[in-house]
């Protein structure tokens, strides 16, 4: 079963999830500021690493921007730790294990390879505005020049 994504303009479903470094994250912890929330299939894996190497490499302008980056996948914190030991990672990222924030964010789809079909999350990334709206999405993310595509935009709202 595959939830709807939520819509732009729709306000975007709160959640609070366990993090890298053992704390935990609430999305409506951050208003007024922009949230740049982005969903990516696994840790440590080639498009997962660059994405999140990329979004690490431009914090500071995202910090000036008034907008936090929060990287959401199923894998566990002590995955996320040792991904961001790993690579120098300063995103925060969150633990979604039991998946029920990708599907409330409608990115737990079927996906299929080499002929078969499984379940895992599509690679999708939403910008939230300071009153908790959804500003902008942008689905099946090719990751090269991502984050300073979603920067522009955290800098435009």
């Amino acid at each position: 079963m595959t939830a709807q994504t939520p819509a732009v303009g729709t306000p975007a479903p709160d959640f609070s999830l366990p993090r890298d470094g053992g704390s935990s994250v609430t999305l409506s912890g951050f208003r007024p500021g922009k949230v740049v929330l982005y969903f990516y299939p696994k840790d440590d894996t080639p498009g997962c690493t660059l994405e999140a190497q990329d979004f690490t490499a431009r914090m500071a302008d995202f910090t000036a921007a008034g907008t936090t980056v929060i990287g959401i996948s199923k894998d566990s914190v002590k995955a996320h730790d040792k991904f961001c030991k790993k690579h120098g990672l300063s995103v925060i990222l969150a633990s979604d294990e039991a998946g029920t924030t990708c599907e409330d964010y409608g990115v737990w789809v079927e996906k299929s390879m080499y002929g078969k079909t499984y379940m895992g999350v599509e690679r999708t990334t939403f910008l939230i505005a300071g009153d908790g709206t959804i500003a902008r999405i942008w689905n099946k993310v090719s990751v090269k020049g991502h984050a300073d595509e979603v920067l522009a935009a955290a800098r435009a709202l």
